[in-house]
């Protein structure tokens, strides 16, 4: 019985880990060279879906999981975007409902993203049956 028990609180804990492990890997760090005084800054990613795109925004809307709200990011001229293959594409590949994975810095209260990795999207095939009748 405590075993049972055990193995499923442990299972619930792996799945909500795991669950957020994917939707975003969180590695921000930002430090400071004391002796030559540089600061760097890593990079942070986050995967999910682009929930809108507007060509003459500053930004796109990105939503990490289907039951949160989307989240602004920032995107520059310098704004790398590339296929699933790793080729650069040109800003109309991106659309809304595009799974991808976004690489962003923080500056400020601004997410600024460095670059977009598109993925390939779910393909449902749709099959389509007729079916005729005739009389005799």
């Amino acid at each position: 019985m405590k075993q049972t028990r055990l193995l499923k609180i442990l299972a619930a804990v792996c799945a909500v880990g795991l669950g957020t492990a994917l939707a975003q890997e969180t590695t921000t760090t930002t430090s400071t060279n004391p002796v030559t005084g540089t600061t760097t800054e890593s990079t942070v990613t986050s995967t999910g879906t682009i929930a809108a795109y507007t060509p003459d925004s500053d930004y796109i809307t990105f939503r990490s999981t289907t039951d949160t709200a989307p989240v602004k990011y920032y995107y520059s001229k310098d704004t790398t975007i590339l296929d699933p293959e790793g080729h650069t594409v040109t800003w109309s590949a991106v659309r809304p409902d595009l799974p991808a994975t976004v690489y962003y810095v923080r500056e400020g209260d601004r997410m600024i993203v460095r670059k977009i990795v598109l993925s390939k999207p779910t393909v449902i095939e749709k099959k389509e049956t007729t079916t005729t009748t005739t009389k005799p």
